[in-house]
C-alpha cells in the first residue's frame, strides 16, 4: 500500500506541475521576443566517464525537444576535460544511447578537447587582463584559504604576481616543467564573495596523462567550470540547460564568457534532476558492482543505465513517455520506478503478440486425446489489437502447463486445475483433471486429464471459471528465462549504515527449463513479446544466438501505478 500511495502521489505531483512544466520554454520565448537571440541552439554535454542513465535521458530529450520546438539545432558534445576517468568505450556507448533515444544531432558531434587551443588562448587573455594568476598552493591549502559559508576566504600569497610572471609560469606549465599539483592557474575574482565558487577558482591544472582524443599533446587541462561555458560559446549555444546543482555555478559561467569576451554569450537555465526511487545511478557504485562481478557490465538489465534498459527491452517510446509524464520542474523530487514500468507496459501492450510460454513446467497428459495426433489451432496474436492477426499453434496429447496452475488440494476460489475440476486450455479445449503422479519426494511430476472434443478453440456454452496457458510438448522449444527484481532491497533502503549498497539477493532468477511456442524459438536478439500471464519479455542482445534465444523479463503484467483522472 505504501508503494502504491507513493506512486499515486508522484502522479498527482506530475499533474500539479503541468502549469510550470514549460518554464524553460517561457524563458526561451521571452529571449526570442526581446531579440536576445535570433535562433535556438541546445546541446547535451556528457562527460565520457561512464554510461548514461535514465536521468540523462531526461536531459537529452529536453534539450533535443527544445531545439525541435523552436526550429533550432541540437549538438552532442563530450566534456572530455578530465583524462583520468575517460574512455573511448564510454564515448561510443553515449553516442549509441543518444541515437537510440531519437535525439538527432546530425553532423554536430563535438569534443571539448577539440577546443583546448582556444581555451588556452582564453586563459592567456585572462592573465593579460589581470584576471588570472598562477598559484603554488597545494590543493589542501587552496581549500583552507577558500573559507566556508560563514568565513570569507583569504587571498593566496601568489595572487599579485605580475602579468609577465604569470604568462611565463603558465607557458612553463604547458611545456611540462612542473609536476602534477605543483602549480595551478586560478581566476582572480573575489575571495570575499558569499558564493564560494567565485573565490578565485582553479581553472587549469597540471596532469601528465594521455587523453583519449588528444593523446599526449597536452599536460595541462582546463577545469570543467572554465571549459564548459567556453565550449557553449564556441558552438553558439543560446540556452545552456543544466541541472540544479549548477545553479550556484551560474555566476562563474557568466563571468567566464564575459571576461573571455564572447559576443552574444549563452544563458544558463537550471531544472530539477530526475530521481528514481531505489535505483543505482552513481558511477562509483556501478563501477564497483561491475568490478565485483555482481552485475555483468554497465548494461546489466538490473541497472537503469540507458544501455541496460535497452538490453532489458525498454523502448525509446516508453522512455519518452516517462520523461513527458515526469515533466520539467525547478524543485527536486523522486519518482517511483513503477511509473517507468507503467510506461513500458503502455507502449508494448498493443504492439506485441501475446505468446504462450511455460516458465515452471509440469506435464499434462490428455489421456483420451488420439495417440500421435498433432493439430494446428488458430490463436489471435493480441485480442486488444486485431490488426496483429493470428498464428497457428501446434497442440497434442501432452502439453506443459505452469506448475502453479495445478493443486492437489486447492484453497477456496482456486479455479485452475485440481482433481475433478474442468478448465479451459487457452484457444484449445476444455480439459477435466482426472489424476496426477508424484515422485518419491512427493513432487507432482505428471497431471492427467480428459478433453471434450466439442470445445475446440476454447469455446462452449458450458461455462468454466479457469483458463490456463500451455505449450505442446512435442514441438515446444526449451529456453532460458531471466527474471529481474530491483538490485537493491526496496524495503530496507538503498544504502547500509556504512554507505555500501544494500543488495537484494533475489535480484536475478535464472530459469533454464522453460518451454515456449516453436515460433518463439526463432526470436531475434532484441525482439520482444508478451508471455501470457508472465509479463513482457525480450530476447537478450548479448546471450541470445540463432535458434537459442535467452529471454529477459522486461516487466511483469501487474502494476501498482494508477493514472489520476
Amino acid at each position: 500500500m505504501e508503494k502504491e500511495k507513493s506512486v499515486l502521489e508522484a502522479a498527482e505531483c506530475t499533474e500539479k506541475e503541468v502549469v510550470s512544466k514549460n518554464f524553460i520554454e517561457q524563458e526561451i520565448e521571452k529571449d526570442l521576443a526581446e531579440g536576445v537571440y535570433n535562433h535556438v541552439q541546445t546541446r547535451f554535454p556528457p562527460e565520457p566517464n561512464g554510461y548514461l542513465h535514465i536521468g540523462h535521458a531526461k536531459s537529452i530529450l529536453l534539450n533535443y525537444g527544445l531545439a525541435q520546438k523552436y526550429g533550432g539545432k541540437f549538438n552532442l558534445r563530450f566534456d572530455d576535460t578530465n583524462p583520468t576517468k575517460e574512455k573511448t568505450e564510454f564515448v561510443e556507448s553515449i553516442i549509441n544511447d543518444v541515437k537510440w533515444l531519437g535525439a538527432d544531432f546530425e553532423d554536430r558531434l563535438f569534443f571539448a578537447s577539440n577546443y583546448f587551443e582556444k581555451m588556452y588562448e582564453c586563459a592567456v587573455l585572462l592573465i593579460k587582463k589581470g584576471k588570472a594568476f598562477v598559484c603554488d598552493l597545494s590543493a589542501d591549502q587552496i581549500r583552507e584559504y577558500r573559507g566556508d559559508f560563514t568565513t570569507p576566504g583569504r587571498e593566496s600569497p601568489y595572487r599579485n604576481r605580475s602579468v609577465e610572471e604569470n604568462l611565463q609560469l603558465f607557458e612553463e606549465m604547458k611545456e611540462g616543467k612542473y609536476r602534477d599539483g605543483e602549480k595551478v592557474l586560478r581566476a582572480k575574482i573575489d575571495m570575499a564573495s558569499p558564493n564560494i565558487n567565485m573565490r578565485d577558482p582553479v581553472i587549469y591544472r597540471v596532469a601528465h596523462m594521455s587523453h583519449h582524443n588528444t593523446g599526449d599533446a597536452w599536460c595541462i587541462y582546463p577545469m570543467y567550470d572554465f571549459a564548459h561555458p567556453i565550449e557553449d560559446a564556441i558552438e553558439h549555444i543560446t540556452h545552456s540547460i543544466c541541472t540544479l546543482e549548477f545553479e550556484d555555478h551560474r555566476p562563474l559561467y557568466d563571468w567566464v564568457v564575459r571576461e573571455c569576451e564572447f559576443e552574444n554569450p549563452p544563458r544558463q537555465i537550471e531544472f530539477a534532476k530526475l530521481y528514481l526511487t531505489n535505483v543505482v545511478t552513481g558511477k562509483r557504485y556501478i563501477k564497483k558492482l561491475v568490478e565485483d562481478g555482481i552485475v555483468d557490465g554497465w548494461d546489466d538489465p538490473r541497472l537503469v543505465s540507458i544501455a541496460a534498459l535497452r538490453r532489458r527491452g525498454y523502448t525509446p517510446e516508453s522512455i519518452r513517455m516517462f520523461v513527458d509524464m515526469v515533466g520539467v520542474s525547478k524543485a527536486n523530487s523522486s519518482v517511483d520506478y513503477a511509473m517507468l514500468e507503467y510506461c513500458i507496459r503502455e507502449d508494448l501492450k498493443l504492439k506485441k503478440a501475446r505468446m504462450m510460454a511455460v516458465l515452471d513446467p509440469v506435464k499434462l497428459v490428455i489421456d483420451n486425446y488420439p495417440e500421435g495426433q498433432t493439430e494446428l489451432l488458430e490463436i489471435p496474436n493480441n485480442l486488444e489489437n486485431p490488426e496483429l492477426g493470428s498464428r497457428m499453434v501446434p497442440f497434442g496429447k501432452e502439453v506443459y502447463i505452469e506448475r502453479e496452475d495445478f493443486m492437489e488440494e486447492p484453497p477456496r476460489k482456486y479455479f485452475r486445475m485440481f482433481p475433478g475440476n474442468e478448465v479451459r486450455l487457452m484457444g484449445a479445449y476444455y480439459v477435466t483433471c482426472t489424476g496426477f503422479e508424484k515422485d518419491a519426494d512427493g513432487n507432482i511430476t505428471v497431471v492427467h486429464g480428459t478433453y471434450d472434443p466439442a470445445t475446440r478453440g476454447g469455446a462452449s456454452e458450458r461455462k468454466v471459471k479457469g483458463t490456463i496457458h500451455w505449450v505442446a510438448c512435442g514441438t515446444a522449444k526449451q529456453v532460458e528465462c531471466r527474471l529481474y527484481e530491483n538490485i537493491v532491497d526496496e524495503e530496507k533502503g538503498k544504502l547500509n549504515a556504512d554507505g555500501t549498497l544494500n543488495l537484494n539477493p533475489n535480484s536475478l532468477t535464472v530459469l533454464k527449463n522453460c518451454y515456449v511456442e516453436p515460433e518463439l524459438g526463432a526470436a531475434e536478439a532484441g525482439e520482444s513479446f508478451q508471455f501470457v500471464r508472465n509479463g513482457f519479455f525480450c530476447a537478450d542482445s548479448h546471450d541470445s544466438s540463432k535458434g537459442a534465444p535467452v529471454f529477459n523479463r522486461i516487466v511483469s503484467l501487474k502494476s501498482s501505478f494508477k493514472i489520476q483522472k
